[in-house]
């Protein structure tokens, strides 16, 4: 017998078995863990006896083998435990249970569970109510909950009854407009972003300057600097695709002290930009931590070495962090996949020494034209991670052209703009034209690109 077939015993012996052992919990935990399927004529009056069991995995399971059955028979215990057990878990599963049945009489019970103090319970029951959609009072109750205190519930509620039905665009979700393909425009990004279409790019990545940090970097305050990557990332989330990426290369940065009677100043810029991000509408997904060698960065612990007295310490800072954000969609991720077809996905499937965890251990680069370069290892994780062939990749801060090179040589097509005129000529040096580019690289002005728009 496999795990997945479960214990198919006659219900009555079984009930018999596990009220004969009932004080032994290992025997009824391994039990009710791997029963499986239970056929329509299946007994459950013995499960009751485990409604009130000291284990709230054991009352969990119980609740779930019950629900299995679909049975309004048991709609007035599985209340009780939706209402009275102090776990929330099984709560929350005598709630699914109910909804499993899909009988009008459970319809004033989930109306109750709306409003539980777990918003997975409120969830659940709302799953179950989404049975009945359509009815004058369920539509009223559920459409209600839009000012749920809970993300999670909003969410849901807004996805159900107040989706907006997106206009058609005039291109596929896959494709991208041929006059932004392998293009470097020589401008002020949110200037060049503006003249855009809604939904123009697939992914974007960048390292946005460091507050005061570089003499290219010059910003009149930290706040006016938070706000003005707030004004570009606003404008890359219109410009993305719908439910597509930006990566987000950030790290803490330290404005030198004016003189040894003044401190300097360390401004934690990854965690004081991401809440703007998140007002603009993008999901934090996930956060990448890029760790480099020790002998690679700055010594700020040599101080500390040599007198070793608390308060004092300053360790090296030997990461940056790489955050991970997808532009708000009500659909799954498998919606963005299967956009492709079949021979796209298969190309560019990543193969197999891709990184398991969120700790990138790369080198990093240096260069005598700029300062703070893209490692060409991070680059194409990035790339390969969160695009596919044919895919458009923006980079608001050119910089040294290391994503647009990246990009290019992994099959996708790139758009940068650079303010910096040292930079663009610099990534024009860099960026070569092959024989076989059906985009060839092409770098304009702004009023070049406003010409080349159609």
């Amino acid at each position: 017998m496999t795990m997945n077939e479960g214990i198919q015993p006659k219900s009555q012996n079984l009930g018999t078995q596990m009220l004969e052992n009932r004080a032994n919990n290992a025997y009824v935990l391994n039990t009710l863990e791997q029963l499986g399927r239970l056929p329509q004529d299946f007994d459950g009056n013995w499960l009751l006896e485990f409604l009130n069991n000291e284990s709230s995995t054991i009352r969990f399971l119980a609740v779930k083998n019950l629900g299995k059955l679909k049975n309004d028979a048991f709609l007035v215990c599985l209340t009780q435990v939706a209402k009275n057990d102090p776990d929330t878990n099984v709560r929350r599963e005598a709630v699914s249970a109910i909804g499993r049945m899909r009988k009008p009489d459970t319809k004033k019970i989930l109306f109750a569970k709306l409003k539980d103090s777990d918003p997975k319970v409120v969830c659940q029951a709302i799953r179950g109510l989404l049975v009945f959609k359509g009815e004058t009072e369920v539509d009223k109750k559920l459409s209600s909950l839009i000012e749920h205190p809970n993300e999670m519930v909003v969410q849901v509620i807004r996805k159900e009854y107040f989706s907006e039905k997106n206009n058609v665009t005039k291109q596929p979700h896959t494709e991208s407009y041929d006059y932004l393909k392998n293009v470097v425009v020589n401008g002020d990004t949110i200037e060049t972003m503006k003249l855009l279409q809604d939904e123009s790019i697939h992914l974007t990545f960048t390292s946005p300057p460091y507050y005061n940090a570089r003499d290219y970097s010059i910003y009149p305050s930290y706040k006016a600097y938070l706000e003005f990557l707030r004004d570009v990332f606003s404008e890359v989330y219109r410009i993305t695709k719908e439910g597509r990426f930006l990566l987000l290369n950030t790290s803490p940065v330290i404005v030198p002290r004016v003189s040894r009677s003044h401190s300097s100043k360390r401004y934690p810029i990854p965690f004081d930009i991401h809440h703007y991000l998140m007002e603009i509408g993008w999901e934090f997904i996930d956060d990448i931590v890029w760790e480099k060698p020790e002998a690679s960065v700055k010594n700020r612990i040599g101080g500390f070495q040599q007198h070793r007295k608390p308060l004092g310490y300053k360790p090296n800072p030997v990461t940056e962090y790489v955050m991970v954000y997808r532009k708000a969609t009500e659909k799954l991720l498998d919606w963005n996949i299967h956009q492709y077809d079949k021979n796209i996905i298969n190309d560019s499937k990543v193969g197999d020494n891709f990184e398991s965890t969120n700790i990138w251990k790369i080198d990093p680069c240096f260069n005598k034209v700029h300062s703070a370069v893209f490692p060409a290892e991070l680059c194409k994780r990035v790339i390969e991670y969160y695009s596919y062939k044919g895919d458009l990749i923006f980079e608001p801060f050119g910089g040294s052209g290391t994503v647009a090179k990246s990009t290019k040589s992994l099959g996708r097509y790139f758009f940068l703009t650079e303010k910096d005129e040292k930079y663009f000529s610099y990534i024009k040096e860099k960026i070569t034209t092959d024989l076989d580019d059906k985009f060839p690289p092409r770098f304009l002005s702004v009023d070049e690109f406003k010409g080349e728009i159609k």
